[in-house]
Order: C-alpha cells, then sequence, then structure tokens
C-alpha cells in the first residue's frame, strides 16, 4: 500500500482511501477521529488537522499491510484488536485520541520480538 495511490494533488483523499478499504468516507473520517465535514468539504479535508489525521492512520496501515497480507486485514485489525499495554484500547482509539506514534513503536517492537 504506497500512501501516494490515496492522494489527489497532494493531499490524501478520503474517497480514495475509502474506495481502498471498501467502506464510506463519512467511515473513514469516523476511524481518523474526524468530524463528517472534515472529509466533505474541499477546504477541510485540506486542513492540517485532517491530513495529520488522515496520515497518521494511513502510515499504521501502510505499516500492518505485509503483515495481515491486504490493507482489508490491516484495517480489520486495526480497529478491532486490543493492544496489550494500552488498557485494552485498539490501534484506532488511540490513532483517534492523537497516539499514532505509541501504535508505530509498538507495531516496530512487534516486529522485533520486544512483545509476543
Amino acid at each position: 500500500m504506497g500512501l501516494a495511490q490515496y492522494a489527489d494533488d497532494g493531499f490524501f483523499a478520503p474517497r480514495k482511501i475509502a474506495q481502498a478499504l471498501r467502506t464510506t468516507s463519512e467511515e473513514v473520517a469516523r476511524t481518523a477521529g474526524l468530524g463528517r465535514d472534515a472529509v466533505q468539504r474541499k477546504d477541510r479535508v485540506r486542513s492540517d488537522r485532517t491530513q495529520r489525521r488522515l496520515r497518521e492512520m494511513m502510515e499504521v496501515l501502510n505499516k500492518l499491510e505485509p503483515r495481515f497480507g491486504s490493507a482489508l486485514m490491516a484495517y480489520a485489525w486495526y480497529r478491532s484488536e486490543p493492544l496489550p499495554g494500552f488498557s485494552g484500547q485498539t490501534a484506532m482509539q488511540l490513532v483517534r485520541s492523537g497516539r499514532a506514534e505509541d501504535v508505530l513503536d509498538y507495531i516496530d517492537a512487534v516486529d522485533a520480538g520486544v512483545h509476543a
């Protein structure tokens, strides 16, 4: 999953992300911790906050895809699997609360064999 394929004119495009994940733009917004307006209004889609949240979500999914074999399986894990050491929160919940870096660090630690 190359990140560039989810962009239009250098900005993450919720519509392209939704297409790849077989969901709706509104669901992409919710999954990234954004309101519906953030993905419907062009000025909001290009805002720093919206782009940062979409980028963080896609960075996590991009790192997970090779492990799960598909973007859809990575997305399912991202949304539903509680992470040990994070009070049972999922990667999605952590990203929504601004903790994407913690999720990426956790994935790196698992890959390095630190967490089993």
